[in-house]
């Protein structure tokens, strides 16, 4: 929590205006029972009506100069509670955004999420509360033993048996629930996969009818959190009336004390009233005191989560370089990957590869072979285990991240699109791109005919993921997107899988007119895709085995052969 503090600090003046508000409330709390004391001994006892009518009067006027102060008090300690939450989220937003790919695959999406949300809104709750108690319970606590023992030293006999007791209590208390809310948070975490996979994979769960079965495991997660905060609860809930009854039983004591005294005319019953409240506050602040640290310890597992992801240090770091020129030339120099955590089985090995700038390299190969892997190393998704990736002769490692990747247009296998317009959508290639330039890139893209034929055309908002999108146009808006930007470095990942092959081939044609100077890397499946490149590479557990042209390929290549005899044989090659 400590750590997390720093962020209180532009807004020291409001966070310190609320302990301040906070001491007038109480001062004017401690006064009340000193003041009805006054009313009975000298108002009821003394029969002095007037005396009863100005006190009474007096009260009622530090009552709403104490709401004043609670209400001010409350007002600013939200204030500072929730900008010192914006801003934590926006820091914590901004270091996800940073992460590396393999970071956020340590992560998962699902526990960023919930460190996103629910643990910063519960630090931001603790804030709040420490603004208004830090200050509330320690003042109301030593008050409150002062003014009791000014009716009658003898009450703090009562003090020294019921306050060891409940601190005692709360110890116990929070050793044993401590530990469970780290729990509580992990599995928050699981209900929020599973939650984001189905939402996110729908229409899989519900072609393959697993409804159920994803109920279940749904239901599985639910109740594993369910059993969890049970667990908790069960313990928290020991707090309040073990608490109270030691508060009573003291109530109890102070007037078996009080009337012991009364009777030896040494205390009037006012006195004895006063004494009550008095010792109902310290032992009341003491159970805010307990609550407080309950609630700082389940803030304390949130707390180290997000310092988690605050204090991650990017895998993927800016090397500074920013070359002026791009002419898009690329190396792979013995390169060598394996994902982490996968056992030291390398993806690709010993890859020697030179794409010479403006030229079209087609990467083929069978399922897990590594193509997306080799084309991810280029923009540094993830850095080479050994050797090196050369962009313009320059290492990939030595580029500041945003010079390299402004040179990049990235199509991935998977079409990622937002909630937003479509133009908006192709916006995200180049942020200040013209309508000229963005429908351009859409004819090119092969989709300005469907996009023209919307409803708002280039305004139609399209929903989450592009889920009011077929597959074939969601590829040829993220295409679009690529296009816009008038890349250097183009990269297709298998981005034309859900295109028929009439409209891929206009699409090649129309990329070769308008990319006669990019560098192109094109991974597909079929052949049909490829076999107009200046070479391909064919890519077999790993490593390229073959690079060069469709003919010599067929002449020179065994693996090559039998991709395109067993497409041609299902007729997928034309």
């Amino acid at each position: 929590m400590r750590k997390l503090f720093r962020y209180l600090k532009p807004y020291w003046l409001i966070a310190l205006m609320s302990p301040l508000l906070m001491i007038g409330e109480v001062v004017i709390d401690l006064l009340q029972p000193d003041l009805m004391s006054d009313i009975v001994n000298i108002g009821i006892f003394g029969g002095d009506m007037n005396f009863i009518v100005s006190t009474g009067l007096k009260m009622l006027a530090l009552v709403v100069f104490g709401g004043f102060f609670g209400i001010a008090c409350s007002y600013t300690a939200t204030s500072a509670s929730q900008k010192f939450g914006k801003d934590l989220r926006v820091d914590a937003y901004s270091k996800v955004m940073a992460l590396s790919a393999e970071q956020t695959d340590k992560f998962t999406t699902g526990s960023l999420v919930t460190r996103l949300s629910n643990d910063i809104t519960m630090v931001q709750e603790v804030v709040s509360m420490l603004l208004r108690m830090l200050v509330r319970a320690p003042i109301f606590f030593a008050g409150g033993i002062i003014m009791a023992l000014s009716q009658n030293v003898n009450f703090g006999l009562v003090l020294i048996v019921s306050l060891p007791l409940m601190v005692l209590l709360i110890i116990l208390i929070m050793r044993k629930a401590t530990p469970m809310f780290m729990k509580v948070q992990t599995k928050l975490d699981k209900v929020n996969s599973v939650v984001r996979e189905n939402v996110g994979g729908a229409r899989v769960v519900k072609a393959y009818v697993r409804e159920r079965a994803e109920n279940a495991r749904f239901g599985d997660a639910n109740a594993d959190l369910m059993q969890m905060n049970i667990r908790v609860q069960r313990i928290m809930a020991l707090t309040n009336p073990i608490i109270m009854i030691i508060m009573n039983l003291s109530v109890c004591a102070i007037i078996f004390i009080g009337g012991k005294e009364a009777e030896a005319q040494r205390m009037m019953p006012g006195d004895i009233m006063a004494a009550i409240t008095y010792t109902t506050m310290i032992l009341s602040s003491v159970m805010m005191i307990g609550n407080s640290f309950i609630f700082i310890s389940r803030a304390s597992a949130s707390a180290k989560r997000i310092n988690e992801v605050l204090e991650s240090t990017p895998v993927i770091c800016d090397g500074g370089a920013r070359p002026e020129e791009c002419g898009g030339k690329i190396e792979f120099r013995n390169v060598s990957f394996a994902y982490p955590g996968a056992s030291g089985k390398a993806v690709l090995s010993n890859i020697d590869l030179t794409v010479g700038a403006g030229e079209t390299v087609a990467v083929i190969g069978a399922t897990g072979c590594g193509k997306s892997t080799l084309a991810a190393l280029i923009p540094r998704f993830y850095d080479a285990v050994e050797g090196e990736v050369l962009v313009d002769g320059v290492n990939v490692k030595d580029y500041d991240l945003d010079s390299l990747r402004s040179r990049i247009g990235y199509v991935m296998q998977k079409s990622e699109l937002f909630s937003d317009t479509v133009a908006n959508n192709i916006l995200w290639g180049k942020s200040d791109a013209t309508f000229e330039e963005i429908r351009e890139a859409a004819k090119i893209a092969q989709a300005d005919d469907f996009v023209s034929a919307m409803p708002d055309g280039y305004d139609t908002y399209i929903a989450e993921k592009g889920a009011s999108l077929s597959g074939g146009q969601k590829q040829r808006l993220s295409i679009a997107r690529a296009m816009v930007r008038k890349p250097k470095i183009l990269i297709l990942d298998d981005s034309t899988s859900a295109l028929d092959l009439e409209t891929e081939a206009r699409l090649r044609k129309a990329l070769r007119e308008a990319l006669a100077d990019t560098t192109v890397i094109l991974i597909a499946q079929r052949i049909a895709s490829v076999r107009t490149a200046d070479r391909i590479a064919v890519l077999e557990n790993g490593s390229i085995i073959a690079c060069d042209s469709h003919d010599k390929l067929m002449e020179s290549c065994a693996v090559y052969r039998d991709i395109y005899n067993s497409q041609t044989k299902g007729g997928d090659a034309q």
